[in-house]
């Protein structure tokens, strides 16, 4: 998670002076842990197709930072963790819940993350109440949780703790768990994200399907054919081969690229988009942005690592970003230090994989593996000394 952005976010927020369907200021922590597991719920299960915010320590009448540095209910996310871990359920699937502080105005402000999901709705098997809310004569008088009870949020409201959602809401968020209030290809984004869920087998199988929805399938059609692009240099067996790979909703073809594999089949990669470095004249590299379809696809062919490598390091021959605007300070930062090293400096470095581009492996074209070390050492530079932001 970027900690920088997500602290902006929040800035920003609280600057509204306003509370809307995923975000929700609380003074302080919850004494009544009932009340607690019911604001979860009503953000777990509310209509935007993110995740959601109960933000501790700033006031929700005039919106002051007031902090939590002081609060005697204050819970991190273990304790907010167990409290949900010994509820029970319906399905035994409970919302996942992430916690992080910041410092603004000299005020710790605790920022517990409700993470958006296809698993909605959410709503307990047996009522649910705090044991710990007592008064003077020992009588328990906390709130109660109902059991099959769906509990949701419209605009800044939740659904009052001894209500039901109302049914149009009930009745959206089931269609959010089947996806059949999305076109295929919304559906088709948000499956490619699971990553641990898509089951396959290059080399031995030419298919791999999403596990919960299997009519999605990712397949390769027609064999391999020898190919070339000059990442290939950068593998211990530089040969390369391709072939046509199509993401398929049950027979339809819905979405077409291409299946790339090096080392003599060892490594299956999605195929990278080429780019032009602005201001130079006939000089490329390779990526993946992850937010892509072939971004998404090589999390999923690398279990989510990312990584390039196969028999040897990762010497970064296809550049790997988060979003486009990554990508754009990157570029940035390339412009600005293309010439930091000399064409014999790269030469002597990459001296191996530079002379593996030849006509023997359909190599020696305009775009060489010169050009990937180049843009690799430098994207080295760029993620080990500089920040994205820091473009000088």
């Amino acid at each position: 998670m970027d900690i920088n952005k997500l602290t902006n976010e929040i800035k920003y927020l609280i600057s509204t002076k306003r509370e809307d369907e995923w975000w929700d200021f609380k003074i302080e922590h919850h004494h009544d842990k009932a009340e607690l597991v019911h604001d979860i719920l009503c953000m777990a299960n509310n209509r935007p197709r993110r995740d959601s915010y109960i933000i501790f320590g700033v006031a929700d009448d005039d919106f002051s930072i007031t902090g939590v540095e002081n609060d005697l209910y204050r819970r991190n996310q273990q304790g907010i963790t167990d409290i949900l871990r010994n509820i029970t359920f319906v399905g035994s699937t409970r919302p996942r819940i992430e916690m992080q502080t910041f410092t603004i105005n000299n005020h710790e402000i605790d920022v517990l993350i409700i993470k958006d999901s296809l698993e909605v709705p959410y709503y307990l098997e047996k009522d649910y109440q705090d044991k710990d809310v007592k008064n003077e004569n020992g009588k328990n008088y906390g709130k109660i949780v109902r059991a099959y009870h769906v509990y949701t949020r419209v605009v800044d409201n939740n659904t009052p703790i001894d209500k039901q959602a109302d049914l149009n809401d009930v009745e959206f968020l089931w269609r959010k768990r089947f996806g059949i209030d999305l076109s295929i290809m919304e559906r088709l984004n948000i499956l490619l994200e699971e990553y641990d869920k898509w089951i396959f087998d290059w080399g031995n199988k030419k298919y791999c399907y999403h596990k919960d929805y299997p009519e999605f399938q990712i397949v390769q059609t027609g064999d391999f054919i020898q190919d070339w692009v000059p990442a290939a240099a950068f593998y211990i067996h530089p040969g390369m081969h391709s072939a046509k790979l199509n993401i398929m909703y049950h027979s339809t073809v819905i979405y077409e690229t291409e299946l790339w594999a090096f080392d003599e089949y060892r490594k299956y990669l999605p195929k990278a988009t080429n780019f032009t470095v602005k201001n130079q004249q006939e000089f490329w590299y390779s990526y993946y942005c992850i937010d892509t379809i072939e971004g998404k696809l090589l999390k999923i062919f690398t279990h989510g690592t990312c990584d390039l490598s196969s028999r040897e390091p990762n010497y970064n021959q296809f550049l790997v970003f988060e979003n486009k605007e990554e990508k754009s300070n990157f570029d940035a930062f390339l412009s600005n230090h293309f010439d930091d090293y000399s064409d014999s400096e790269i030469e002597l470095k990459y001296e191996y994989q530079i002379k593996e581009d030849n006509e023997d492996n359909l190599g020696g074209a305009v775009f060489s593996a010169f050009q990937v070390a180049k843009t690799a050492w430098l994207y080295e530079d760029w993620l080990n000394n500089k920040s994205p932001y820091n473009l000088e």
